[in-house]
């Protein structure tokens, strides 16, 4: 498309306010989406790391009790 000139193109021939909400939502969404994908992902590796630890535990645990 071509515009005359800065403020045509934010006024978008009339329709700018459903054009830069649909923009403004789909950038919401996605940002949304990077959030909770980026915080699930975290959370999903301490629980990875907690449950490696425990385990470590034991098997030092089964060790020492080996030993006695």
């Amino acid at each position: 498309m071509y515009f005359e000139s800065l403020s045509d193109f934010f006024a978008m021939g009339g329709y700018a306010g459903y054009v830069w909400s649909a923009f403004g939502i789909t950038f919401g969404a996605l940002l949304i989406l990077l959030w909770v994908s980026v915080s699930r992902g975290r959370r999903l590796l301490n629980e990875v790391q907690a449950k490696v630890d425990r385990q470590a535990r034991i098997d030092a645990a089964k060790k020492l009790e080996n030993t006695l």
